[in-house]
């Protein structure tokens, strides 16, 4: 089971015939999650060239490539068809290795993993709002893939959190 076709499959009798207009909220929403969902693709390059831990580069590397990208891409070429203006990006940092910033002017690894796991949340939380203010089943659709995406590709990340003693949890409750 596909869930992208399933969800497809429940949007698509919504998805024929003529269109309503992009409505401001969609096209605010859609606007604002590219732009940040740019601005965190550079900063997570940026992580990628401070980060130690080989799993953690490669978890780096795999939300660029299979979450941030591809939703960037899906996005413009919506907002494009739409004739609505991109919002203005900054180019990709180069991947490299920099061991000479001193450990006190970089995040370690924890850091590292942690904001990476909080801006797939933030990104979740965006995407409901924009999935809940959506009137177009298309605009509704996308939101809901990125959900999907961001949550899945966030289990992983939690799970390396976890084994590296990374992740951060509240103490047990008792009553």
């Amino acid at each position: 089971m596909n869930i992208y076709e399933v969800i497809h499959d429940v949007f698509e009798p919504f998805l024929d015939g003529e269109k309503r207009p992009l409505n401001i909220m969609e096209a605010t929403n859609l606007w604002f999650f590219l732009a940040i969902s740019e601005t965190t693709m550079r900063n997570e390059e940026i992580a990628h060239n401070l980060a130690q831990n080989q799993e953690l580069k490669q978890k780096l590397w795999d939300v660029k490539v299979s979450v941030h990208q591809p939703i960037a891409k899906e996005i413009q070429d919506f907002l494009l068809a739409e004739k609505v203006p991109l919002p203005k990006g900054t180019p990709p940092r180069p991947f490299g290795d920099f061991p000479l910033i001193p450990d006190g002017a970089k995040l370690n690894d924890e850091e590292i993993a942690n904001l990476m796991s909080f801006n797939l949340l933030l990104g979740i939380n965006y995407a409901t709002r924009g999935l809940t203010e959506s009137i177009r089943a298309d605009v509704g659709l996308i939101f809901f893939k990125i959900i999907v995406r961001k949550t899945i590709f966030g289990a992983t990340v939690k799970k390396l959190m976890d084994e590296r003693g990374w992740l951060h949890a509240p103490p047990i409750y008792k009553s």
